[in-house]
């Protein structure tokens, strides 16, 4: 098949994009870095979005049969807004019906609600309503935190577990999350590519912990002392802000302060993935947070 995955040579679809090259698929990108080093090298040809062109859009997606979309942005900078994001992936959805795609496989979030206060989750609901009503078949899956090589909430709690003495959760640290791991999910996102029924479902790992005690599992396995201490959100917020005048980055919003403390990040359904935070950080002990890694120095820059 002819395969499209926006950000292929990002982080969760160039997990795809190698699942997708490993059973033989032509694969083109979608990316709003199309001169970026591409780790496939010629077999994945870089398309620009072309969110200002629509007809452009529709014929960089002519002859492909499934549409892989992870694109999205975790906050608002300059004029990549929740708003426009959600703009822009309609203009993509429209331009796959006008080019024939047949499915796709669309990232949400858990907890995804119309009614909600925070912009993350409000427009990934609206999207999700968007694809229902298209004549596209799909599959939405609805992911929490996700873990693995290049990520950025583990790595980056890694790295301040190691560089500085002192842990600042938010409040007492017991509203809980379920990350799962990249790579699973991208088997996940892959297999459901494959069902002819439209499905929506929450893609989550088999760990529950509360933030407190997922910050002991990550201090544990990479042996740094997990000194924890009590933080009102206002204040925990302006030393991520100290933090990320330091490093040049946004290490933590309001909305995800929000979303974190309001239990989004839990799924009730059962999980889909199989990988142990804690085996992984095991297997990774020596690398993970080793360096910060930058939001903005990822996709800005």
């Amino acid at each position: 098949m002819k395969i499209a995955v926006t950000g292929a040579f990002s982080y969760t679809g160039k997990y795809i994009t190698q699942r997708l090259l490993a059973r033989g698929d032509e694969v083109i990108t979608l990316t709003g870095h199309p001169d970026n080093p591409n780790p496939f090298g010629g077999q994945v040809k870089a398309y620009p979005f072309d969110f200002e062109n629509p007809e452009k859009l529709t014929e960089t997606l002519a002859g492909v049969d499934i549409l892989f979309n992870t694109y999205w942005v975790r906050f608002s900078h300059g004029d990549n807004t929740h708003d426009r994001a959600v703009s822009n992936t309609k203009t993509l959805i429209r331009a796959a019906e006008r080019a024939g795609v047949k499915r796709i496989v669309h990232t949400s979030i858990t907890n995804s609600s119309m009614d909600s206060d925070l912009p993350y989750f409000r427009g990934k609901a609206e999207l999700e309503e968007a694809i229902k009503a298209s004549s596209l078949g799909y599959a939405i899956l609805r992911p929490t935190v996700l873990f693995g090589d290049e990520d950025i909430l583990v790595n980056n709690i890694a790295w301040l577990l190691r560089n500085f003495p002192l842990f600042g959760l938010l409040g007492d640290g017991s509203y809980s999350l379920q990350p799962i791991f990249v790579e699973n999910y991208a088997d996940l996102a892959v297999e459901m590519s494959g069902i002819s029924e439209n499905i929506i479902t929450d893609t989550v790992g088999p760990d529950i912990f509360t933030f407190k005690e997922m910050i002991q599992v990550v201090a544990k396995e990479i042996g740094r002392p997990a000194r924890l201490i009590k933080m009102s959100p206002k204040l925990a917020l302006w030393a991520s802000q100290i933090i990320g005048a330091f490093v040049g980055d946004v290490v933590l919003t309001q909305g995800e302060v929000d979303g974190l403390m309001a239990g989004l990040l839990v799924s009730s359904e059962p999980p889909r993935a199989k990988t142990h935070l804690s085996d992984w950080l095991r297997e990774n002990k020596d690398s993970v947070g080793m360096k910060y890694a930058s939001e903005l120095k990822k996709h800005y820059r």
